[in-house]
C-alpha cells in the first residue's frame, strides 16, 4: 500500500513483499493507492506497518517488545493488545521487556526468559550484575529459578550461595504426574512458546490457578 506525498509515493505497508519482488526481478509491481479517505498520518502509518510485521513468525522478542512499546504510546495498551491479537497480560510482559537494556535482552531466550529478564532488571538495575546473575541461574530448574528471583527481590544483597539455599528451602518437593492427550499436549506446547515459558512451568501455573480458584 502506498500513498502520495507531493511528487512521491510513500510505502505504507508491504516492505518485505516489495523487497522479495525486487529480488525476483519483477518489472511491474501492483500497489493499492490510499485515497484521502483511507490514507494514514505518519504515526498511524508506522503503527500499521508494525502491526503487519509483528505477525511474522520469526519476529524476535526484542522487536516484539519495541513494537508493543511503540503501539502502546500511539493507541493505548488496550487497543494495541487487541490489534496484535495478544491478551493484556502477555502484552504487558512484552511492554515491560521493552525497557530492559540490550545487554540483558541479548540473553533471551537461551540464557533467561523474557519474563525473567524483565523481573531481574527490575530487581537489579546494575546491568553488569544482572547479566552475571542471569548466567548463574541459566541452568536452574524453572521452579528454583522463580524462587531465586523471589528471594533476590526480598534480599538483593545476599550472596548467590545464600540465595540458592533459601530458594531450595522454599521449594515444595512434590511430584504430580499428568497424562495429557496428544491434542492437549500439543496445545500446551503452543501456549508455552507464545508465553515464552517452559511447558512444565506453564502446566504448574495452570494447575495452581485452578486450585487457587477453588480455595486451596
Amino acid at each position: 500500500m502506498v500513498q502520495k506525498e507531493g511528487n512521491l509515493y510513500l510505502l505504507m505497508s508491504g516492505q518485505r513483499r516489495l523487497a522479495a519482488l525486487k529480488r525476483l526481478g519483477a518489472k511491474k509491481i501492483p500497489v493499492l493507492v490510499l485515497t484521502r479517505k483511507t490514507k494514514h498520518d505518519t504515526p498511524d502509518a508506522k503503527a500499521a506497518s508494525v502491526i503487519e510485521n509483528i505477525h511474522r513468525k520469526n519476529m524476535n522478542v526484542k522487536d516484539m517488545a519495541n513494537a508493543c512499546a511503540f503501539l502502546a504510546q500511539q493507541m493505548g495498551k488496550s487497543k494495541a493488545a487487541k490489534s496484535l491479537g495478544l491478551s493484556m497480560s502477555v502484552f504487558k510482559k512484552y511492554h515491560g521487556f521493552a525497557g530492559v537494556p540490550d545487554k540483558l535482552k541479548e540473553l533471551v531466550p537461551k540464557t533467561i526468559s523474557r519474563d525473567g529478564a524483565t523481573k531481574l532488571y527490575q530487581i537489579i538495575p546494575d546491568v553488569s550484575k544482572a547479566v552475571k546473575i542471569a548466567h548463574q541461574i541459566s541452568e536452574l530448574d524453572p521452579q528454583i529459578k522463580k524462587r531465586y528471583l523471589k528471594v533476590l527481590a526480598h534480599s538483593p544483597n545476599l550472596s548467590h550461595k545464600k540465595i540458592m539455599k533459601k530458594a531450595r528451602s522454599l521449594t515444595l518437593q512434590q511430584n504430580v504426574s499428568l497424562k495429557l492427550s496428544k491434542r492437549k499436549s500439543h496445545g500446551l506446547g503452543i501456549q508455552s512458546r507464545r508465553q515464552d515459558i517452559h511447558p512444565n512451568e506453564l502446566a504448574n501455573k495452570i494447575v495452581s490457578d485452578w486450585l487457587e480458584k477453588r480455595g486451596y
